[in-house]
């Protein structure tokens, strides 16, 4: 007893022989085409990208634009009495100065503490 329909029948003759495969095959690469072929499209409406000539240039100073070139001096920390704490707004804006001179070799310098590396041995505290 066969309860399928005679389309129903048909359809499944053509996938099990293979033609359904095929013919999703063949829509899949024109979708693909047609994919390719629109994006085709929608690019060549774009403008150009600029020539180099039409490119910013930096300044004649070589420098960054927007970069600075400053020390910075640290601002001194308040001192406190040992038994009340410093709370955030009661210390200064900013944080740092601005200066003209560098600073010298000795106040670059870690000041002899040594942190010590991860794995060290030391105890990371130069004592």
């Amino acid at each position: 007893m066969n309860t399928l329909s005679a389309a129903e029948n048909l359809a499944a003759g053509v996938w099990q022989s293979g033609m359904g495969q095929v013919l999703g095959g063949l829509v899949l690469v024109a979708v693909l085409i047609g994919a390719f072929w629109y994006g085709y499209r929608v690019r060549n409406r774009e403008p150009e990208p600029p020539k180099p000539e039409e490119q910013p240039h930096r300044p004649d100073t070589g420098a960054l634009p927007g970069e600075t070139s400053e020390y910075r001096k640290p601002a001194e920390m308040p001192q406190t009495d040992g038994e009340h704490r410093l709370m955030p707004y009661q210390l200064k804006n900013g944080g740092t100065e601005t200066s003209s001179d560098p600073p010298s070799e000795e106040k670059r310098k870690w000041g002899g503490i040594s942190s010590g590396g991860f794995g060290s041995g030391g105890t990371g505290h130069g004592d």
